[in-house]
This record gives C-alpha cells, sequence and structure tokens, in this order.
C-alpha cells in the first residue's frame, strides 16, 4: 500500500483521484509547514470534511519546520493545532513533520494529547532521542526514511537500533531523501526496500520479518486502510 500524504488543499484533488484509481494507493489531507503562509485561517472543519472520503485515511502532513522557516513560527504552530483538533475528532493517525523544534512539538502535542488522546507518526524521523521517547509515551509510531543509510546518520541509526519494534515504520519521502545506493536521485515507493533492509540490518533481523512488522504496523495505524477498516467504512 501507498499512502500519499498532502502538502496543501489545492492538491487533494488530484490526491483523490490518484487514490480512486488505485486501489493500493490512499491519501491523507493537510498543509505542511511550509505551505502555512496559503492557508492562515485553515480551520480543523475543512480538514474533517475533505477526511470523509472512503481513501482518506490520516490528517497531515503538518508539523513545524524551524530549519527552513518558510512561515512564521507561530502560525505553524496555529495550524499544526488545527491538524490535531481534526484527528481528535475524526479518530484518524496524525502525519507529523518535525525539523529543529523538538520543544515546541513536544510542548504542543502533549498538551493537546492531556485534553484529548490521538494517535500518529513522526513521520521521516530525523530528531533527537528526547523526541523519540515522547512520542513512544504518547503512542506514536516514528518512521524510518532513506536517511538511516546514509554514512553521516550514524546516531540516528542508534535510536532506530532500541526503538520497540511494534512501532516502527518505514517510508520513501518521495520525491526526497533517496537511500543509497539510489542517493542524490529522485526517490520513488520501491526504494523504500532498500530503507526496510537497512532496518533489518540495524536490528539484528530478517529483512521479511522488519517487512511483515512495519506492514502490520501500517494498518494497526491507519486503520482504516486495513481489510476491516474497509469493510467497517463500506458499511456505514
Amino acid at each position: 500500500m501507498i499512502l500519499n500524504a498532502g502538502n496543501n488543499l489545492n492538491e487533494l484533488e488530484n490526491q483523490l483521484q490518484l487514490s480512486e484509481k488505485y486501489p493500493f494507493v490512499f491519501a491523507a489531507v493537510g498543509v505542511h509547514p511550509h505551505n502555512a503562509n496559503e492557508y492562515p485561517d485553515l480551520k480543523a472543519e475543512q480538514l474533517i470534511e475533505a477526511s470523509r472520503h472512503k481513501k482518506v485515511i490520516g490528517i497531515g502532513e503538518t508539523g513545524l519546520d524551524y530549519y527552513y522557516d518558510y512561515a512564521p513560527r507561530d502560525l505553524q504552530i496555529k495550524l499544526l493545532k488545527e491538524h490535531i483538533k481534526a484527528a481528535q475528532e475524526t479518530g484518524l493517525p496524525l502525519i507529523i513533520h518535525n525539523r529543529e523544534s523538538d520543544d515546541d512539538m513536544i510542548a504542543v502535542l502533549g498538551e493537546a494529547y492531556r485534553n484529548k488522546p490521538f494517535s500518529g507518526v513522526i513521520h521521516c524521523f530525523s530528531s533527537s532521542r528526547k523526541l523519540a521517547d515522547f512520542a513512544l509515551s504518547i503512542g506514536f509510531y516514528i518512521s524510518a526514511s532513506g536517511m538511516i543509510t546514509f554514512n553521516k546518520c550514524g546516531e540516528l541509526r542508534e535510536i532506530f537500533a532500541d526503538l520497540p519494534l511494534e512501532r516502527l515504520l518505514v517510508e520513501t519521502d518521495s520525491p526526497f531523501l533517496a537511500p543509497i545506493p539510489h542517493r542524490g536521485h529522485r526517490n520513488e515507493p520501491s526504494f523504500v526496500k532498500f530503507t526496510a533492509e537497512k532496518l533489518a540490518q540495524i536490528r539484528d533481523i530478517p529483512f521479511d520479518k522488519i517487512a511483515q512488522i512495519t506492514s502490520d504496523n501500517f494498518c494497526n495505524l491507519f486503520r482504516k486502510a486495513s481489510d476491516k477498516g474497509r469493510r467497517e467504512y463500506q458499511s456505514e
């Protein structure tokens, strides 16, 4: 299965058309923090309405990016909170982007979670062990990208070496972060194999096992995409 995460609402129709064309493609609805300036008045209700489509299985990607700072930080936080509200209302998992914003991310997610729990994933994880431990404490999953194959990412591999197996996911972050041996080229979904192989090596378990574990974890988190979830949705 492929999850096509959202960057902005203008592209949502294309996402949905693609998901309707291919049974194995699903969508998430959201506004990336890089695009926050385009949606200063975004409300959770807009995301909730869009999520009613049968192939929308998550909310996001959303989050904070203090590396590029393409949008004011207070606006990024405002939009993140709206996405959290949508996740809390719909029960769909949140897809979190985080870059150099660990403390604010922990504060925002923690406050919201104490008010009303929700599920989610720190996607394309490249942050601190502090954030990883916090994410696990609220039941989140943590997703490995091609970065774990990069030579200079030893510290990141150390974090993935002891995360709970039942909370691991793998991803491409296409078209970015192509794993070795394709680093520097456009990433694509088929390259997820190389990330999974590296994760299996890090954990010292067979590739087939890590493939099964991360596939099962995907369906456990994104329940609407599971066979059971699709049957329940269609019966409503």
